[in-house]
C-alpha cells in the first residue's frame, strides 16, 4: 500500500506533540531560573516533592483532541459502566449512497453483547449479555473525520478502495453522539484520494480560506467554486471513471468561533 494520507496526519499530530512536550521542560527552566513572585504564602506555583505533573496539554490537545465514553450496560442488574478515551480523528465506516451524518449515527449505534461476546459485569461477578455503545463526550474544536474507504476483502485476499459516495455537508451538526446540546461544524478542508484502488494514488486537498475554496495539486493551487466540493462526495455506481473522492474531513467548531 502506498503512503497513507490518514497515517501521516497521525503520525504528524503525534510528532508535534513529542516535540511539543520535549521544549517544555526547557521554557519551564527558564522561567524557574528567575526570582519567584512573592505571595502571602510562598511562591507561586510552587512544586511539592512527589507530587505527580499535570500533564502538558498543547496547542494540538486545545484544537484537535476530544473524548470519546464507551458506555457498556449489563442486561441483568442494568448497572452502566463508562470508559473515556481520547481522540484525535474519528474513522468511520461507510455504506454506499450514505451520508457522514448517518455514518455518525451508526458509530454510536447501540450493539448487543452474547453469544461469544459476553461482557463480564463486575457487580454481577459474572459474564452476563450487554449493550455497549459509543459517544462523544467532548467535541474537539477541530473535528477531523476519516472515512474508511480500503477495507480488506477476504474473497479477494486483498485491500479494496471503496469509492462509495458519501454526501458530507458544509455546516454538520453532531445531534446523535454528543450528550449536551447540538455542536456545529463547518467544513473547511478535504483531503482527496485521486485513484482507483489502495496500493496507487495521489492525494489532492480542497482548503477554504477567506471564504475562498481552493484547490491544491502539489504546486498547483487553484481558486474553484463551493459547488465544486460535491464532486468529490465519490461514486454512485461501483465502476465509474471518477476517481476523485473525499477521504478525510476537517470541521471547525462555529461554537468556538462565537466564543473568542
Amino acid at each position: 500500500m502506498h503512503q497513507d494520507a490518514h497515517e501521516f496526519l497521525n503520525f504528524l499530530l503525534n510528532e508535534l506533540v513529542d516535540i511539543l512536550e520535549k521544549e517544555a521542560p526547557t521554557a519551564k527552566n527558564e522561567a524557574e531560573t528567575s526570582p519567584p513572585e512573592k505571595v502571602a504564602n510562598g511562591p507561586k506555583n510552587p512544586q511539592a516533592n512527589g507530587v505527580q505533573k499535570e500533564p502538558l496539554v498543547t496547542w494540538v490537545h486545545k484544537n484537535f483532541q476530544g473524548i470519546l465514553t464507551n458506555e457498556t450496560r449489563c442486561l441483568r442488574c442494568e448497572t452502566v459502566t463508562a470508559r473515556d478515551e481520547t481522540f484525535f480523528d474519528l474513522s468511520l465506516d461507510i455504506e454506499q449512497n450514505s451520508s457522514i451524518t448517518s455514518c455518525l449515527k451508526n458509530f454510536s449505534s447501540t450493539e448487543t453483547l452474547n453469544a461469544e461476546d459476553k461482557f463480564f459485569c463486575d457487580k454481577c461477578c459474572s459474564l452476563q449479555e450487554a449493550q455497549k455503545r459509543m459517544k462523544i463526550k467532548k467535541p474537539p474544536h477541530i473535528l477531523v473525520i476519516h472515512l474508511k474507504r480500503f477495507k480488506y476483502i477476504e474473497q479477494l485476499g486483498r485491500y479494496k478502495k471503496l469509492s462509495y459516495r458519501v454526501v458530507f455537508p458544509l455546516e454538520l451538526k453532531l445531534s446523535n453522539t454528543v450528550e449536551d446540546a447540538d455542536s456545529e461544524y463547518s467544513l473547511f478542508a478535504v483531503v482527496v484520494h485521486v485513484g482507483s484502488g489502495p496500493n496507487h494514488g495521489h492525494y489532492v486537498s480542497l482548503v477554504k480560506s477567506h471564504n475562498h475554496w481552493l484547490f491544491f495539486d502539489d504546486e498547483n493551487v487553484e481558486m474553484i467554486d463551493e459547488s465544486a466540493v460535491q464532486t468529490f462526495f465519490g461514486s454512485a455506481q461501483e465502476y465509474s471513471s471518477n476517481t476523485d473522492h473525499g477521504y478525510i474531513l476537517f470541521y471547525e467548531s462555529l461554537g468556538a468561533n462565537k466564543n473568542c
